[in-house]
């Protein structure tokens, strides 16, 4: 009863979170011969590497048990027990650790090769998404963008700045908290659109955020297309809050797919139209759901809640010092009720750079 009574309050907090604030076994993959000067990403909670641990907003990961698995055990302000996919990829590329642009007020000669994360937990290409979260909107990290240029110019020349950007990676992911919290949980856009009017809008505007990128000098840019939301635990909590009915939503996991075969298809459209770029869609979609229908071949023994807490509804500040954690969270595919584990991540990794192998060459 007290179980049920800690659920029914906790999935309450949750719904009201939501209303005041309107949300990836196999060996090691290669590494690619291409040579990025840095890796600079764009987006929202799945590759924020602390950036909202300096605003003002409830969407933050900089306390325990958020970095359980992280070096040191420290609590970042990654949503995750460990390193997300950014984190892994940068290592596998030679970059140095992915940092908050507001950790790197001054940039030093030893900074250079530095990763960058613009990212935060929270957002959208809508941004309607980042005004209920009260986050930094998608867009508006091409602002932070350019100051970090205008500081890159200034320790190493305009011509040498030119060339780390355009040598560098772009990584972008952004898009499910925009379909979570705008039409599915709150359906404030469900008043103006129907899917597939919703997605053309997200699209277009992730088009703007892309081409913005690429005017400041980015020629590689890599696009994560959207995760099977409907498999998220929060998502299946929210549609069925009895934990022995929970089973992915199919109709959103559908739109899912239908958004990913339009930005495929948008990408391949797009690359033409900015001369000397690379644009690739990266999917993780595919490897996700793979976790999701045969876990053991993951070693996961859960894939349907979080380790945080009853795994059902907690993520952010429900997910705190005073909440239980399991044993092991590399038997757990998600962290929190929203987000994948480091274990997760790792296979995720693997998957995009062995997409991404013979292109990146």
């Amino acid at each position: 009863m007290a179980r049920a009574n800690y659920l029914i309050a906790a999935l309450s907090i949750h719904i009201i979170w939501l209303l005041f604030l309107s949300k990836p076994c196999s060996a090691l993959a290669p590494k690619t011969s291409r040579s990025f000067s840095s890796v600079l990403i764009f987006g929202d909670s799945t590759v924020d590497t602390g950036n909202n641990n300096f605003i003002p907003t409830i969407f933050k990961a900089n306390y325990w048990p958020y970095g359980k698995d992280f070096p040191g055990h420290v609590a970042t302000g990654r949503f995750s027990d460990g390193k997300l996919i950014p984190d892994m990829v940068a290592s596998k590329l030679g970059i140095k650790e992915l940092v908050p642009p507001f950790l790197d007020p001054e940039l030093s000669d030893d900074d250079v090769k530095t990763g960058v994360s613009f990212a935060s937990a929270g957002t959208g290409v809508d941004d309607l998404t980042a005004a209920i979260s009260k986050v930094i909107p998608a867009m508006k990290q091409i602002d932070m963008f350019k100051n970090y240029i205008q500081r890159l110019q200034r320790i190493v020349g305009v011509d040498e700045s030119k060339r780390i950007i355009g040598s560098a990676l772009a990584v972008i992911s952004v898009g499910t908290n925009d379909l979570t919290f705008n039409f599915y949980d709150i359906p404030t856009r469900q008043l103006q659109y129907n899917i597939s009017g919703y997605q053309e809008f997200l699209q277009n505007r992730l088009q703007s955020l892309i081409k913005e990128i690429y005017q400041l000098g980015c020629r590689t840019i890599v696009v994560a297309g959207l995760p099977p939301i409907g498999c998220l635990p929060i998502q299946e909590t929210i549609s069925s809050p009895i934990p022995l009915n929970r089973r992915c939503l199919e109709y959103q996991n559908k739109d899912a797919e239908a958004y990913n075969q339009k930005l495929s298809k948008l990408l391949g459209s797009l690359q033409p139209q900015l001369p000397g770029s690379q644009i690739l869609y990266a999917d993780i979609y595919t490897p996700l759901m793979d976790m999701i229908n045969n876990p053991q071949k993951y070693g996961f023994e859960q894939t349907n809640i979080g380790c945080c807490g009853t795994g059902l509804v907690e993520a952010g500040p429900l997910c705190n010092k005073i909440t239980p954690t399991c044993e092991d969270p590399s038997k757990f595919m998600f962290w929190d009720s929203i987000h994948p584990s480091e274990a997760t991540y790792k296979f995720v990794t693997e998957s995009l750079l062995n997409q991404f192998f013979d292109r990146l060459n």
